[in-house]
């Protein structure tokens, strides 16, 4: 059950469908179950349930809605995990102010890559393969949403300034496109309510 803030600052619960939730996920599971993790769910008696949230996927692309993108859009940050040339997994966090993440239209995803440590790893990694895995965080509200998808980097001069945030103190030097594949969104529990300064102040 995700967590919404009211226009009083209050938290509110607004209860989704299982049905609804398995179908936003659907192709999610079936691209991340591995015949082993099924195996395991059966053992543990999770199986006919998950199998459910599985049935009817084909590969389709899970459609981005309105409340996907609102959340998106809304985050400062998120987690990007690659993949290594020798199978390694790698996170990086990318910040920006709220909005830097877009949602472009369908199930594209982009931002612009800001001039960093040059050691260039998330760059190398996409170059060598595409795949990656995003981890979405709203810790006030308790919400997290997980994305899969294909990604791609260009250098383009008009994307890379469409996709800079305004006035943002960084110096864009790329582009990442995603094309997301699959999402799902996550329970709150285990999530500690965390605050920026600005949400602090706003709270009192």
């Amino acid at each position: 059950i995700p967590y919404y803030p009211d226009l009083r600052n209050r938290l509110i619960r607004l209860p989704i469908q299982a049905e609804e939730a398995a179908t936003m996920a659907r192709n999610y599971v079936n691209t991340m179950f591995s015949e082993a993790a099924r195996h395991l769910q059966a053992i543990d008696g999770s199986r006919e349930s998950y199998a459910r949230m599985e049935m009817g996927g084909d590969g389709s692309p899970d459609p981005i809605g309105e409340r996907e993108r609102d959340f998106i859009e809304a985050r400062d940050s998120f987690y990007l995990a690659s993949i290594t040339p020798d199978g390694w997994p790698y996170i990086q966090h990318r910040g920006g102010p709220p909005g830097f993440l877009r949602a472009l239209g369908g199930n594209r995803i982009g931002f612009a890559d800001y001039r960093g440590n040059r050691q260039h790893l998330s760059n190398a990694n996409i170059g060598h393969e595409p795949r990656v895995s995003l981890f979405l965080m709203d810790y006030p509200n308790r919400r997290r949403l997980k994305l899969i998808g294909h990604a791609a980097i260009t250098d383009d001069p008009a994307l890379v300034e469409a996709l800079m945030p305004a006035g943002y103190a960084a110096l864009p030097e790329r582009a990442y496109l995603i094309d997301v594949l699959g999402f799902d969104w996550n329970c709150p529990q285990h999530i500690t309510p965390r605050f920026t300064e600005a949400e602090v102040r706003q709270r009192g």
